[in-house]
């Protein structure tokens, strides 16, 4: 990626979800990539207090130029894994920004219409290759596919054996064919 390339790239992403389902995870994969790139992230993680089973969320900046501030008011970009996230951001999306969300957990169909909507069954494309937990990596992947600029496949696949602690890398064949089942989704 060059230099103009590079620069023109802005985005401010929202993943959320309920704990467990690897919201931050997701937004550091994000994060770690696009760094390892040469792009300027920020990555903050909120989550509730009751952890497993309660909402979470991850503000990523990524941009070609300095950032000026971490905190994403306005996303770009929304990945929606439960319905609850979806209620609660997608009002707050900019116009002509990216919806992705879970239709797997999410029957509401999303309301706005000067948004991009995508539909990705993530929970059950991750439980074809036998997890439950992988959800959030195919999102990943179907905005790799959406948003080629920010990284690639193969970024995101070593990025997960950096940021996935040594013990849950046995996981990581797994992720990887979720990560491509998500990202050549139809």
């Amino acid at each position: 990626m060059d230099a103009g390339q590079t620069q023109l790239i802005h985005e401010r992403i929202i993943v959320g979800g309920f704990g467990g389902q690897g919201v931050l995870l997701a937004g550091h994969l994000l994060a770690v990539a696009c760094m390892n790139r040469g792009l300027n992230v920020t990555d903050i993680p909120s989550y509730g207090a009751e952890m497993r089973g309660g909402t979470a969320s991850c503000s990523v900046v990524i941009s070609g130029e300095a950032i000026s501030s971490p905190l994403v008011a306005e996303p770009t970009i929304v990945i929606a894994l439960n319905r609850p996230s979806l209620l609660k951001f997608e009002t707050s999306l900019k116009t002509n920004g990216l919806l992705i969300y879970n239709t797997s957990l999410i029957e509401d169909l999303p309301q706005r219409s000067d948004i991009e909507v995508v539909g990705l069954p993530a929970t059950e494309l991750s439980r074809r290759f036998g997890s439950e937990r992988a959800g959030n990596v195919a999102c990943v992947g179907r905005l790799l596919a959406l948003r080629p600029e920010l990284a690639s496949v193969e970024d995101i696949e070593a990025t997960l054996d950096l940021v996935i602690s040594e013990r849950n890398r046995i996981h990581n064949p797994v992720n990887k064919q979720v990560l491509r089942a998500g990202f050549e989704f139809v």
